[in-house]
């Protein structure tokens, strides 16, 4: 989770939300994704998305068996329907979502009972979930300071 806070705070320096994702696969990364929708203008540019490519790309399948995604944010709609299509088995996040968490705290996709897939959701707590609940608290809190959203 250290790498995927490193990557959030690169997302920083082209004025992104600070989230960071790495996939890893038999304890070797074969993903490294940070937000960049504002550097790219690209609205699918999530950390999450970058990281499954990039997997995907690596193991030369779309399906990502025995592949685990670590992300210092609860996935959106979008990352967590990438995530079952890809039938990612595993996924570790550092912080919720209140807002818009498809991993369980608005809706729970990612293990929705109609879905052909599900994927397993775990939550980090200590010292690296709290770092990544402060990104982004401060991230936003600047924003608001600036007038922005």
């Amino acid at each position: 989770m250290r790498l995927a806070l490193d990557e959030a705070r690169r997302a920083l320096e082209h004025d992104d939300v600070p989230v960071g994702a790495l996939a890893v696969r038999d304890g070797q990364v074969i993903g490294v994704g940070r937000n960049r929708r504002e550097a790219d203008q690209d609205p699918t540019a999530h950390a999450e998305m970058i990281a499954i490519r990039q997997a995907a790309a690596h193991i030369g399948h779309w399906r990502l068996e025995g592949v685990t995604l670590y992300c210092t944010l609860e996935p959106c709609t979008m990352c967590a329907g990438a995530m079952i299509l890809a039938r990612l088995p595993r996924l570790v996040i550092a912080t919720r979502d209140p807002k818009a968490g498809m991993g369980g705290s608005v809706l729970d996709l990612l293990d929705h009972p109609q879905l052909n897939h599900r994927v397993e959701v775990a939550q980090m707590d200590g010292p690296l979930a709290e770092e990544a609940a402060q990104l982004l608290k401060d991230f936003f809190a600047s924003l608001r300071a600036q007038g922005q959203k």
